[in-house]
């Protein structure tokens, strides 16, 4: 066997190697435009798929919650109906100060504590064990944070309170997140 046989068998090895790249470079050229159609369309959105949940420490219990536009479509209303799972009564101090509702935007998101059932919510406010409550928040600007109607919206709710039997030196706080369907 000669010089020529081992140049042409290289050849066809180097020509057919490359063909190989080639054929799979168009593949996956072709996968990425698919991916990205279907990202521009919105169709691989994950958090439509997610479901609505709502989170709290052991201390309180999401039975139900909410995240509206009003009827102005300039204001909106966030609901939550909770229960206090501690097994003792607690008292939540300065009701407006000591819920605070916010969001991972850049823009506050603010709202203004609209009522509690069952208590007052200017002073402090106690809630026995095993009871639940609602509790409802209107003037939201729902818009400016980015809700959108339809659209997945994350709020984080943050509760401080002491127990009945103790004084509001030995204040204490739960951390909750709502992620649900903007209605």
């Amino acid at each position: 066997m000669g010089k020529k046989y081992f140049k042409r068998h290289n050849f066809r090895k180097s020509q057919a190697a490359l063909e190989f790249l080639t054929t799979y470079a168009w593949a996956f050229l072709v996968i990425l435009i698919m991916i990205g159609a279907l990202a521009y369309f919105g169709i691989l959105n994950p958090s439509k798929i997610l479901p609505d949940r709502c989170t709290f420490g052991t201390e309180i219990s999401c039975i139900d919650f909410r995240v509206g536009y009003g009827t102005t479509g300039s204001d909106g209303t966030f609901s939550l109906r909770l229960k206090n799972s501690l097994g003792e009564p607690i008292v939540i101090p300065l009701v407006q100060s000591d819920m605070v509702i916010s969001t991972e935007s850049s823009t506050a998101f603010t709202c203004t504590l609209n009522s509690i059932t069952g208590g007052a919510i200017t002073g402090p406010f106690t809630w026995s064990t095993g009871s639940v409550i609602d509790i409802s928040f209107n003037n939201c600007n729902v818009a400016a944070v980015g809700f959108i109607k339809g659209d997945k919206a994350k709020v984080l709710v943050s509760i401080k309170y002491y127990l009945a039997k103790t004084s509001s030196v030995y204040l204490r706080q739960v951390a909750g997140e709502v992620f649900t369907t903007v209605t």
